[in-house]
């Protein structure tokens, strides 16, 4: 549907007129005598009126002429702008080749506002994972992450999506928790025409691949990110969980100890193992697809999309805990850590499409599987402890996503007056990890030390499964009046359930600390069957040490929203629509071991009008500016309201969730003025306001000589800022032959925010660990920037395109300043992260062997090698909380079609 009388050029309006007087001429007469007008003729009527004196407005709707061809000339909005009515970023399959990025999370960092936290979660305008949400095709996701509900958008491969949209300004057809964006991202559809398509790669990095690093045994089959059964909890411990005592000698005889002990996998998964080469990376991946006729005008298609990669990535560098007394810097801890990662990918996707005239039935599925196996060894000095230490670990992260989406589209009228749009997907994403294992070594006149007394160690078996079961319907009926006016209405529902728990268990020295001898003994001999036959060692279960063990939580929400579209005046559009949600969100802490819930606040239920206004005034046949106001919500996730200890991965940190957290309510506002000036050449800029009242953020904490973060609802934030947006080819008149055919490219954007978070003398916030709220100025410094928003963020591409020569050479900047990453505990400075610049070169080059194309591509990222750096500061001095040197990645490969 045509929404905005903005083609350039009377041959343009003539184009589409003469497309549509066909059908204007058969309509019949409207009660008042007069020919009625379909809504597309009166749009481009208008748009002739504007294009051409009076007269010849007359003499073309009079007289039509009959042409042969119309050359088109003039610029025009790009269909994808020109059928939204919100602000909106699109990426299509063009600039995934371009960028070369291999998954969602990659590509995203390219559109301008947009930065990603630990290579999967979007930030969106400097607000944080929890402000944005994620869609495929339409339907919510599960998340297979212990920390958000939100789901990692690394998860999705380049080669599963045709395309991904980022809206900025909030439209009732989406949910309501919209803070800075939606992310909607379209998986592949039925193909125009068979195709089958192989790729193989590898690739490596320079901190990493040839290079020492660490790992541990495992299994044979680790290779492949699937464990053949060796992490599999031992059948002598799960009886004796299922009896629902605790594992220990209060519980079970001494015997019964011994066995379960001797059960545990020990050797080969607690032995770390110095590798002297690390391993290149390497993928594999190919794509089908086919469509036939049906007869009658129908069509159906079947799409297949499978691949696999292996990726090492070593990290080395600095870990300190430190606090400061007045501007003396003092350290609880201060390490040098190695770890080396070995990720694993699988992913696949079928998709089956049948059309038949206006209509579309499709049935997608998605699978995803994705394990990080972990090796990782930190030396230093334990103020807090008293002496040196080493902390070994080894771990095993597996995630698994299954989406099944059912859709369809019908169209009816002549005109597409009355369109039906539904979908109902089942999604389940787990998160298991099993034999998550830590050892800590003191440094005793030279040599590590393992006494299972003063130092210990311990095995945790976790998992999380996530489900969503959702379903929606939208209905667009064109009004039959004069004026372009659309209705439209729908409803949606989503049904979000969690499950998750943790166990813990210690091998201990029985009476006081280990014999002298075993206390030097390598873990696969200290954990030996001999050992902890003769009592030398016991397992001892810790579950629950540190808060709940286990939770179960959901979130229900069921939405209706009305919306009408359509003009207000000449060349202003209006859409104004509400949208109505009810919801309940509840955490439920349970006792791990009889299964009775523990108290705790009462479920969060509310619902909300959201209401939701844009207006779009055509300034001209290539330029438009947008308005838009909206209010909208967010809710906290469940891990941050399970009151539950966690080690996040990411950053080797301790998490506690918060059940006194509450929604977060927010007014939106956004002004965006959009020029076009030639094929798939722009400029934009914009404003945007927000205010965000009980913003959730993250807080350090200190008790009992441990440091962990935890979440609050600060009072108020607000946020506002700028955006800036340029896209233009380049054709060179370079006379040379070599050049003959190309053309530059070059793409950038800025986005300047700034963020104050108040908090007044009388205003309260309820942290972890308090039954009552606290003045909040001891935890929210009043005008501090708000947690994960930079200031400046910025984007260039610069390329030379051959379409011809099948070449495209892309060089691609970013900057992301620096930006709040946990609140510091009081009186302390806050967690600074500084992602810095970093600067790739793309390279894509199809040739012909005969008939068959075969593209070759070359990628290399971070060549400005920046680092890591996650701090503290105050006068000059800083703690380095993590820093390291991700390296120089680089990557080859190879594709063709058949």
């Amino acid at each position: 549907m045509t929404r905005y009388p903005t083609r350039s050029g009377l041959s343009v309006a003539i184009t589409a007129l003469l497309t549509c007087q066909g059908a204007w001429a058969q309509q019949p007469e409207s009660p008042g005598g007069h020919a009625s007008v379909p809504p597309q003729a009166t749009i481009v009527y208008a748009t002739i009126a504007q294009a051409a004196p009076a007269s010849a407005a007359q003499q073309a709707a009079a007289q039509p002429a009959q042409l042969d061809a119309v050359e088109v000339r003039g610029e025009y909005i790009p269909e994808p702008m020109l059928q939204t009515a919100e602000v909106a970023s699109f990426i299509t399959r063009e600039d995934f080749e371009r960028t070369g990025d291999d998954d969602a999370a990659a590509a995203l960092q390219r559109v301008s506002g947009v930065s990603i936290v630990g290579d999967k979660f979007v930030y969106v305008r400097g607000l944080g994972e929890r402000y944005s949400s994620a869609l495929l095709n339409g339907s919510p996701l599960p998340s297979p992450e212990p920390m958000q509900r939100v789901v990692p958008l690394d998860l999705f491969p380049a080669e599963v999506l045709q395309g991904m949209t980022v809206q900025k300004t909030y439209s009732v057809k989406y949910p309501g928790e919209f803070g800075g964006g939606v992310v909607d991202l379209q998986s592949l559809t039925i193909p125009d025409e068979p195709f089958f398509k192989l790729s193989v790669g590898g690739g490596g990095n320079s901190a990493t691949t040839g290079e020492k690093g660490l790992t541990y045994y495992g299994s044979e089959d680790d290779w492949s990110g699937y464990d053949d059964g060796t992490r599999k909890m031992p059948r002598e411990l799960q009886d004796a969980i299922a009896t629902g005592r605790r594992v220990d000698l209060g519980n079970f005889s001494r015997e019964d100890i011994r066995r379960i002990g001797r059960s545990f996998q020990n050797a080969n998964l607690n032995l770390l193992q110095e590798k002297n080469s690390i391993d290149p990376d390497a993928n594999v991946g190919f794509s089908a697809g086919y469509s036939a006729g049906m007869g009658d005008d129908a069509r159906m298609g079947v799409i297949a999309v499978a691949g696999f990669e292996n990726e090492w990535r070593t990290q080395f560098g600095d870990q300190e805990q430190g606090f400061f007394v007045g501007d003396v810097l003092e350290y609880d801890s201060d390490y040098e850590f190695l770890s080396t990662q070995n990720n694993a990918r699988t992913n696949a996707l079928l998709g089956i499409g049948y059309e038949w005239g206006r209509h579309r039935i499709g049935l997608n599925t998605l699978y995803v599987h994705d394990t990080i196996k972990e090796a990782r060894s930190r030396s230093g000095v334990d103020n807090l402890a008293g002496f040196g230490v080493r902390d070994d670990y080894t771990e095993w992260f597996e995630r698994e996503m299954l989406n099944h989406q059912l859709s369809g589209s019908h169209a009816f009228g002549e005109y597409d007056d009355l369109k039906i749009e539904w979908r109902a997907a089942v999604a389940r994403a787990t998160r298991d990890v099993p034999y998550e294992k830590g050892i800590r070594y003191e440094n005793v006149d030279g040599y590590w030390s393992h006494d299972a007394s003063r130092v210990q160690n311990y095995t945790r078996f976790s998992a999380v499964e996530d489900e969503v079961a959702s379903g929606g319907v939208d209905i667009t009926w064109r009004l039959p009046i004069e004026r372009d006016l659309t209705l439209s209405t729908g409803a949606s529902y989503m049904d979000n359930d969690r499950g998750a728990w943790s166990r813990e268990f210690r091998f201990l020295a029985l009476d006081g600390p280990l014999p002298f001898y075993n206390r030097y003994q390598r873990p696969d001999f200290l954990f030996s069957d001999y050992n902890l036959s003769q009592d030398l060692l016991r397992v001892r279960e810790t579950t629950g040490s540190f808060g709940a063990a286990a939770y179960d939580a959901t979130l229900k929400v069921l939405g209706a929203y009305a919306q009408l579209e359509g003009e207000i005046g000449p060349n202003l559009r209006a859409t104004l629509g509400v949208r109505y949600e009810e919801a309940t969100q509840a955490v439920h802490p349970y006792d791990i071991f009889t299964g009775v819930r523990q108290p705790g606040p009462a479920p969060l239920r509310n619902d909300y009008f959201l209401p939701a206004l844009t207006l779009t005034w055509n300034l001209a046949e290539n330029r438009q500016l947008r308005l838009g106001a909206s209010q909208t919500i967010a809710r906290p996730q469940f891990r941050e309201m399970a009151p539950q200890q966690y080690t996040d991965p990411d950053s080797d940190r301790l998490f506690t969730g918060n059940p006194w957290l509450v929604d977060s309510e927010l007014t939106n506002f956004d002004a965006r003025y959009e020029w076009f000036f030639g094929s798939g050449e722009y400029f934009t800029a914009g404003l945007f306001y927000k205010l965000i009242d009980k913003p959730i953020e993250s807080n350090v904490n200190f008790a009992g000589g441990t440091t962990f973060q935890s979440f609050l609802n600060a009072p108020e934030a607000t946020v506002y800022g700028a955006e800036l947006e340029f896209k233009k080819y380049f054709d060179t008149d370079i006379g040379a032959d070599w050049w003959a055919g190309n053309r530059l490219y070059l793409a950038s954007n800025y986005t300047w925010t700034r963020s104050e978070v108040n908090a007044d003398d009388d205003d309260t916030v309820q942290p972890y660990g308090f039954a009552t709220p606290v003045d909040a100025r001891l935890f929210v410094r009043d005008g501090s920037v708000l947690q994960g928003q930079s200031e400046h963020i910025a984007n260039l591409q610069l390329g030379v395109e051959n379409e011809g020569q099948g070449l495209q050479a892309t060089l691609i900047a970013n900057y992301v300043s620096e930006r709040v990453s946990a609140r510091g505990r009081p009186g302390q400075p806050d967690y600074m992260e500084e992602p810095g610049a970093t600067l790739d070169f793309v390279l894509r080059k199809t040739m012909r062997f005969g008939e068959r194309p075969v593209t070759i591509g070359f990628a290399a990222r971070n060549l400005l090698d920046t680092e890591f750096h996650e701090y503290q500061e105050r006068a000059g001095q800083q703690v380095h909380i993590r820093r390291y040197e991700p390296g120089v990645s680089y990557s080859v490969s190879l594709s063709t079609e058949f």
